[in-house]
């Protein structure tokens, strides 16, 4: 027997729906310099939105296609989000921080026919051209005009198409599980892994973001989405948002740490999410700066990509009572994997014990499984805390493939996404990430944690950032080496080591090497760039790595 429900499709554009009737006049807001903002309503933004797949329908876009941005995070950028699906295309946001090789490689593998660019973004299509894009037919550049370039396809101007667009043209309904946005991994090893989003995933997602007791996006928030739009949605905020009503405000292109202090005190923004490393920066840029700042409006930020510190953590509340939470995501979930709440239960822990708790990765969102399963026998692992092994997830938001890759065979086990993460489970299921499994540390037969290291040596007053990796040693076949930046200049090593050990570290898991150095490499979503440490000290040792690292 089957339930007397209509079956109606999860689709992207039925959250644009919602929005135009219910929060038509609220705004969003771009930066496009220091004081200078656009700003449009919702209602505005859905006529412009309905603008754009009517005109790319003429350009002969049909579904299916794939259609590539170069973007940074704006309000033209968000349109593509809604019209390029709303028609049955593809949206593939192609991460500008890539290099032009692995660019070429993700537009190639997609077979984008279409590429809408920034202005700043036409040199480097130029560029990609010269090394063979076949598939790409003409560029869109998101402005009003073309402006000069030294492209051999052509090029179209983004307003001069929307003008000729209709606004009253209707998105169709269609199957949910159609395809409507593609993003490729930052591959730790290899080419980048391609994950395609389904319409019903992203409808799922940003419904589970938009409960209370998880991000707390509401229609009174006034949201800094900073996560690139360019790489796994923005983390889904732009669509939960929109499906809210909060009020978006988008940092425009090329932003810096001082960029977001500015917007937050000049549009009372209450809400952020972004990598650790901006809220690290953002930090810093307040205490550098020549007059006292005002970030007393900002209530909730979301930092991911990593565990925030305790240290961050505490500095955000003490400042300006804002609570800083983190969730636990990756490229194939859509993103979101858990996200932190406390539980009622839970709430007459100590200060202490409710900050260990915020170090973890959070709880498992809703529609979504995880376990915790031993990498040497397969089994299922008790969630009681200690037990760690590699943990998989499956949900409707889950990638159940990459995109056309062989790849996809290591990853998906049994019907299990084999997230690559090492970690365990606590009984109230809270969930602990103690690293990525080529990041463990394998010290004479003992496992060390990273993440841990990091964690304590971010509590340190004299450091701004810390990371730690493994190198070879002759005796112990792998010993932790931290890569520190000082915040004071008299920092030393045993320092470092004095506050790990009373941290409570056995002697065995502190460093034997800092690298003291002005800055973490990063990758292309703003994580600390283990890898790029490790190649330089394979190459060069550790003392030719001290001089590499430090000079930047």
């Amino acid at each position: 027997m089957q339930g007397l429900m209509f079956d109606s499709q999860l689709l992207l554009h039925s959250l644009l729906w919602r929005t135009e009737r219910l929060f038509a006049d609220k705004q969003i807001v771009t930066r496009l310099g220091p004081g200078e903002y656009h700003r449009y309503t919702y209602r505005e933004f859905g006529k412009r939105t309905r603008r754009l797949g009517d005109a790319l329908t003429t350009l002969g876009v049909g579904p299916g296609d794939r259609i590539g941005t170069l973007a940074w995070n704006h309000y033209r950028h968000l349109e593509t989000y809604f019209g390029v699906p709303g028609i049955q295309a593809v949206l593939h946001t192609i991460n500008l921080r890539l290099s032009p090789a692995q660019q070429k490689f993700t537009i190639d593998k997609a077979e984008d026919r279409f590429l809408l660019v920034d202005v700043d973004q036409l040199g480097l299509v130029a560029e990609l051209l010269e090394l063979g894009l076949p598939t790409v037919e003409a560029v869109i550049v998101l402005a009003d005009a073309v402006p000069e370039h030294r492209l051999t396809i052509p090029v179209h101007s983004y307003e001069e198409l929307l003008a000729g667009g209709d606004e009253n043209a209707q998105f169709a309904e269609f199957d949910e599980k159609t395809a409507s946005a593609m993003c490729f991994t930052s591959a730790t090893t290899g080419d980048p892994k391609g994950v395609v989003y389904s319409h019903r995933a992203m409808v799922l997602q940003a419904m589970c973001l938009a409960m209370h007791d998880k991000l707390n996006m509401a229609e009174r928030q006034i949201w800094l989405e900073v996560a690139p739009m360019f790489h796994c949605n923005g983390w889904n905020i732009p669509h939960t948002a929109l499906l809210q009503g909060a009020t978006l405000v988008l940092p425009g292109a090329h932003p810096t740490p001082g960029d977001y202090v500015d917007i937050i005190e000049d549009l009372g923004v209450t809400g952020m999410n972004a990598a650790v490393t901006i809220g690290t920066m953002i930090r810093d840029a307040v205490r550098a700066s020549d007059r006292p700042r005002d970030l007393s409006s900002l209530d909730t930020l979301w930092l991911g990509g990593q565990a925030p510190s305790k240290a961050v953590m505490k500095w955000f509340n003490d400042e300006y009572a804002c609570e800083v939470m983190q969730g636990y995501g990756m490229t194939e979930n859509s993103p979101q994997i858990c996200f932190f709440a406390l539980k009622s239960t839970l709430a007459d822990r100590t200060e202490d014990e409710i900050y260990t708790l915020r170090q973890t990765q959070g709880l498992p969102i809703p529609l979504l499984q995880i376990k915790v399963v031993d990498p040497a026998t397969g089994d299922e692992l008790p969630w009681d805390g200690t037990s760690i092994g590699d943990f998989h997830v499956r949900s409707p938001f889950t990638a159940s493939e990459y995109y056309r890759d062989e790849r996809t065979a290591d990853s998906i086990v049994d019907g299990w996404l084999r997230t690559g993460d090492v970690g365990c489970i606590d009984p109230e299921g809270y969930v602990l990430l103690k690293d990525r499994s080529k990041d463990l540390i394998k010290s004479g037969g003992e496992w060390i944690s990273t993440i841990d290291l990091e964690n304590a040596l971010m509590l340190h007053p004299k450091v701004a950032e810390a990371t730690v990796v493994g190198v070879e040693d002759e005796k112990w076949l792998e010993r932790p080496l931290a890569c520190v930046v000082p915040s004071d200049a008299s920092l030393t090593s045993e320092e470092l080591q004095e506050h790990l050990l009373a941290e409570g570290f056995l002697k065995f898991w502190v460093p034997d090497t800092f690298l003291f150095v002005p800055e973490v490499p990063k990758t292309s979503v703003g994580k600390y760039d283990k890898k790029a440490i490790r190649g330089v000290i394979a190459t060069e040792g550790v003392d030719g790595a001290r001089a590499t690292l430090a000079a930047g």
